[in-house]
């Protein structure tokens, strides 16, 4: 069993995109369950709308999910646990002040002593507390597929909360509850979760959790742009496609890769986690625009022609056109949509361009562009400049752009909307 856990707390990063991506495909790779949980325990953190906004990510990265559950929809089951190891002494109370455990970096264990009696106590007389469960007495080790063995000495784990003064499990224990519940075995996630790992490894410890758990933690994902250019939402506004976005993040993680331009199907195929980078690895747009661009290629006409309100396989050829000069949905639509709008007469090349559009509306259907050239080029009385510009701006509404002789077939049927 896999999961994808995230927060509901902010704008997915590429870097939690990459953690999905990868659980899902050893999922499908091993053939097991692949689950979404919705980290939400963090109440005054969490924003209203993002844990919608989170499968519709997924949905559109095609990661299949067999179920998926809210955290705090087993918060009975997260006290239960937590007043468990209360009962067994392996947790304690802790009633210091929000500012004294907030200073301390490690706990400092002026409550440790304190008698289980002393929770029914606390709360009758209202004082605010904690349940803290006790610190290993030994060192955690494990064994990371990425990164090899890990140890966390029993100071670095300490005697960390559990359950906070209003009963909300924190985010290391519930996830380690949730864990152990749902049988998660195997588990991706970031290098900055080393920690909260040995962390919750305690945990199901002192639950008597005994079943193995694999772990890969994966290198970060360093920025060389702005913040905003690593969250998948700015890559969407964008008009980075999904399989350009999969593609990148594992290449970026796999550089081993049989291939450079590959899609999700394909990398379930042939990724293994030996050839997974060791070290961290940045982000770099430029190479996105390369891979998206070979993603554009790769569609099928018709169904480009769609991002552009059309389902004519001639208008995602003409696309394709523009694909030397641009690499996203969002730079071909400023190509593509001043081919189809009204047309500029106001400039220099004005008049020509009208005589140009009323040739056109009374001008029978021509096939071939070199005999609509000559044409519109004896009728007119135009030549040189004064003819190929204004035809041009007449045509696509711009200056510059593909040959003329290569659009004019796929724009042929819409002529008249086109030239005017």
């Amino acid at each position: 069993m896999l999961r994808f856990a995230t927060s509901p707390t902010g704008d997915m990063h590429v870097g939690t995109l990459r953690v999905a991506i990868l659980n899902y495909l050893v999922a499908q790779q091993r053939k097991e369950s692949f689950i979404v949980r919705i980290e939400d325990t963090d109440k005054e953190r969490n924003i209203e709308g993002k844990d919608t906004e989170i499968m519709q990510i997924l949905e559109k990265f095609a990661l299949k999910h067999e179920s998926v559950f809210h955290q705090s929809e087993h918060l009975h089951m997260h006290q239960t646990l937590a007043i468990r190891l209360l009962e067994e002494g392996k947790a304690f109370v802790c009633a210091c002040t929000a500012e004294e455990r907030e200073a301390a970096h490690t706990y400092s264990g002026q409550c440790f002593d304190v008698d289980k009696s002393e929770h029914a106590k606390l709360k009758e007389s209202g004082t605010p507390f904690v349940l803290r469960i006790k610190k290993p007495s030994e060192a955690i080790v494990y064994h990371d597929l990425i990164k090899g063995d890990i140890t966390s000495t029993p100071d670095e784990v300490d005697s960390f909360v559990i359950l906070g003064t209003d009963g909300t499990p924190t985010h290391n224990f519930a996830s380690a509850c949730d864990d152990m519940i749902s049988g998660v075995d195997f588990i991706f996630q970031g290098e900055d979760q080393l920690l909260n790992t040995a962390k919750q490894m305690h945990i199901r410890t002192k639950l008597g959790y005994e079943a193995e758990t694999n772990y890969a933690h994966l290198p970060m994902i360093l920025n060389t742009e702005d913040d905003d250019s690593t969250t998948v939402k700015w890559l969407f506004a964008k008009g980075f496609l999904p399989d350009a976005i999969i593609n990148y993040l594992i290449l970026l993680t796999n550089p081993k890769a049989p291939k450079e331009i590959f899609t999700l199907p394909e990398a379930i195929e042939w990724f293994k986690l030996e050839n997974i980078s060791k070290s961290a690895v940045n982000f770099e747009i430029d190479k996105l625009r390369f891979i998206n661009r070979a993603h554009l290629k790769r569609m099928d006409d018709r169904e480009l022609s769609t991002l552009f309100g059309f389902a004519d396989a001639d208008i995602g050829k003409l696309a394709k056109l523009y694909l030397e000069e641009s690499s996203t949905i969002k730079e071909l639509i400023a190509k593509i949509k001043p081919i189809f709008a009204a047309k500029d007469f106001e400039n220099e090349w004005g008049n020509q361009m009208r005589k140009m559009e009323i040739l056109i509306q009374n001008a029978p259907m021509i096939n071939d562009f070199d005999e609509f050239k000559s044409h519109m080029m004896k009728e007119s009385g135009l030549e040189g400049k004064n003819f190929d510009k204004p035809l041009r701006l007449l045509l696509t509404g711009a200056q510059h752009g593909p040959e003329l002789s290569d659009i004019y077939p796929l724009i042929k049927p819409y002529l008249l909307e086109v030239a005017s």
